[in-house]
């Protein structure tokens, strides 16, 4: 199992810049892994992000299971929290227009009280947060497209920091992403080990694939032998053999080489080959 005890330097320092320019922004968007939508979801967000209004982002979700992600969607809106789920990769006006509504929508109770104090100002200022890896910059520049640019003259125009603006009234706050401290649950760290959340240097790559293998074979049966042509009947070790073997992967001796066949496995499975997977299972 993976156990995770860290905070990089950088990941401090992105926590600090969120606590600063929290305040500058209307709408915070919260993005998530459509395969994770609940692991992926930063709990130190909530003490940061505080009574800002929020809107949350199922970001892959053409890589998760969809019957699963329109259920999380529901249950995090029966939850009083505004959510949608997207696949920011995919070029469509579509998403891209309902998601800038969306945000529009949320700064609705922000606009109203500045235009009591007679502000007139209309643009939406919203910052993109989330956990490294989810598909931020794919989010952005999804919505900002080529226009993307730094607007200037405006606070939090410094090193590090960068306002784009999305569209003529939206303009976004662009921030790298933040994982928390401590992963106590070492289901929760497998999670966002397998779906690259975190980096492949602090974890077994090995010890990571065969849970994964057993995830599968117990939640997802068939995914592995319908890519692999193996029986599944085997514990995780035997099986993880057997895809190596059946990839070719062979040591001098004729032993099959599990380190590669962890490797392509575990490629495999973030490139959506074995199938579309949701690992957060919603009971």
């Amino acid at each position: 199992m993976v156990s995770v005890h860290w905070f990089p330097g950088h990941m401090a320092k992105t926590r600090r810049l969120i606590n600063e320019n929290i305040k500058l922004v209307d709408v915070v968007v919260e993005l998530t892994d459509a395969r994770v939508p609940e692991s992926g979801r930063n709990p130190l967000l909530d003490e940061l992000i505080g009574v800002k209004p929020r809107l949350l982002v199922l970001a892959k979700k053409d890589l998760a299971d969809e019957k699963s992600t329109v259920a999380w969607v529901r249950h995090y809106q029966r939850l009083g929290i505004p959510a949608l789920a997207i696949n920011s990769a995919q070029n469509s006006r579509l998403p891209k227009k309902l998601l800038l509504e969306e945000i529009r929508r949320q700064a609705q109770t922000v606009l109203a009280k500045r235009a009591k104090k007679g502000i007139i100002n209309k643009t939406v200022r919203t910052m993109v947060v989330g956990i490294p890896n989810v598909g931020k910059s794919t989010l952005i520049n999804f919505l900002a497209g080529r226009s993307a640019a730094e607007t200037g003259d405006k606070p939090g125009v410094t090193r590090g920091k960068q306002w784009i603006r999305l569209d003529q009234d939206v303009e976004l706050l662009d921030m790298p992403g933040i994982l928390w401290p401590k992963i106590d649950d070492p289901e929760v760290g497998n999670k966002l080990a397998a779906t690259g959340a975190i980096s492949d240097l602090v974890f077994d790559r090995t010890e990571l694939v065969l849970w994964l293998i057993a995830w599968l074979a117990a939640h997802k049966p068939g995914a592995l032998s319908a890519r692999y042509k193996v029986a599944e009947d085997f514990e995780a070790p035997e099986l993880l053999s057997r895809i190596s073997k059946a990839r070719g992967f062979i040591k001098s001796g004729g032993e099959p080489d599990s380190d590669k066949g962890a490797i392509i496995l575990l490629d495999e499975f973030r490139g959506g080959k074995l199938g579309l997977i949701t690992l957060d299972l919603l009971l």
